[in-house]
């Protein structure tokens, strides 16, 4: 299966930090988030990823290949730790580029992949939301997949305050965190929402997708909602809900950002004195 990462955004909600630095490049600790993105496709099998890039984001590029003089460099100091994680991070997978030349929204995006993709079903998996789960989370839909050979996206409950920053998915119970969905509606307000289930940036999609795509219309500042087109493939493909095991992170936003720093910086013992400045000099 081939993965599909969009990371064509422009990071609005992020700035002044993002005004040069692609949000998806944005520092978790010492890796860069889209890293974790990548690693957990690589984690769950796939080896084959198609990033769809827009203007500056040069350096996704530059991060994924290989760096003839920083390893030199490496090299001559015999930093020889240092020296293997630059080169596993340039051999991690095969990963193409594909540009989206205007910022016409997520369907779009996805939309720009389809000739790597081809005739087959993919993995979406959003750049900035970055997913910490003992399985990896689109591991988790790859198997829901398997059992029931339909789309599948990855859900969890929200809080009904905050069903306006979300997907939001009607739905039928299978089984156990199983659902079929019946409806998805995007951002809608409190009293519109049809559930409190949100959709969390990870997903296994028919390729028939892209054809849908083609015939959503663009809604708000000209963008093509990827929401819009599943509301249409509904209407032809059974797509169902996973209730995903897992700690979803929005670092395409400061707070998620900075709390994804802190949790995992916390569970690594270089870090041990952060548990006690924290304790000590901020509570």
């Amino acid at each position: 299966m081939k993965a599909v990462i969009p990371a064509a955004g422009l990071g609005t909600r992020l700035l002044p930090m993002t005004k040069n630095s692609p949000k998806e490049m944005l520092p978790i600790v010492d890796k860069p988030a889209i890293q974790y993105v990548v690693e957990e496709a690589v984690n769950s099998g796939i080896d084959d990823i198609v990033i769809v890039t827009g203007r500056g984001k040069e350096v996704i590029e530059n991060h994924f290949d290989v760096a003839y003089e920083l390893e030199k460099v490496l090299e001559e100091r015999n930093e020889e730790e240092k020296l293997n994680e630059i080169r596993r991070i340039s051999q991690l997978a095969d990963i193409f580029y594909v540009r989206q030349r205007l910022p016409l929204g997520l369907g779009h995006a996805v939309y720009m992949a389809r000739k790597h993709v081809g005739n087959e079903y993919f993995a979406l998996m959003l750049g900035d939301d970055i997913i910490l789960a003992r399985k990896p989370c689109i591991k988790q839909l790859m198997e829901i997949h398997e059992k029931y050979g339909a789309s599948i996206i990855a859900v969890q409950k929200v809080e009904r305050k905050d069903v306006s920053k979300y997907g939001i998915v009607d739905y039928e119970e299978v089984e156990k965190g199983v659902y079929r969905i019946v409806d998805i509606v995007e951002k809608p307000s409190r009293s519109e929402a049809p559930s409190n289930m949100a959709v969390m940036g990870r997903y296994i999609l028919h390729p028939s997708i892209f054809s849908f795509i083609e015939k959503t219309k663009p809604g708000k500042n000209n963008e093509i909602q990827l929401t819009d087109a599943l509301k249409l493939m509904l209407k032809e493909h059974e797509i169902y809900a996973y209730e995903f095991e897992g700690k979803r992170f929005d670092v395409g936003g400061k707070l998620d950002w900075l709390k994804i720093n802190i949790e995992i910086a916390l569970k690594r013992k270089e870090f041990e004195e952060l548990r006690k400045f924290i304790k000590d000099e901020i509570l």
